[in-house]
């Protein structure tokens, strides 16, 4: 599956089963509509939680406000909150990360997003 969103907030990386690194982010997607037969447009938001487990240095440049295209395999995390109450996610384990605008340099790219498909240790950045 590919999608674009906003990220919701700086990327964490964090570290599971004692040396497994992995970066966490969320983005919001955005959507409008206008119902048949109405004159007033809705709006709804999506939120997708992404894990990154190709390397740790992507998480240099996802940072809050940054527009990216995200491929990978989607899933759904079905959960009681802490009040018994029916919650849901919606997550992805991503192949795949283009970054589509930069908040850092408040531009948009004007050529061919970045494409980020293996690890980020050895790149400058």
């Amino acid at each position: 599956m590919e999608f674009t969103g906003r990220i919701t907030a700086d990327a964490k990386t964090s570290t599971v089963k004692g040396d497994k690194e992995v970066v966490n982010f969320s983005v919001a997607i955005n959507d409008r509509y206008r119902p048949k037969g109405s004159t007033e447009t809705k709006e709804l938001v999506t939120f997708i939680n992404i894990a990154w487990w190709k390397g740790t240095g992507i998480a240099k440049i996802l940072l809050k406000g940054a527009i990216v295209t995200v491929t990978g395999r989607l899933h759904v995390n079905a959960y009681n909150d802490l009040n018994g109450n029916a919650r849901a996610s919606i997550n992805c384990h991503a192949n795949e990360i283009k970054l589509v605008h930069s908040k850092k340099s408040g531009t948009t790219t004007n050529h061919e997003p970045a494409q980020i498909t293996q690890p980020l240790e050895d790149l400058p950045f």
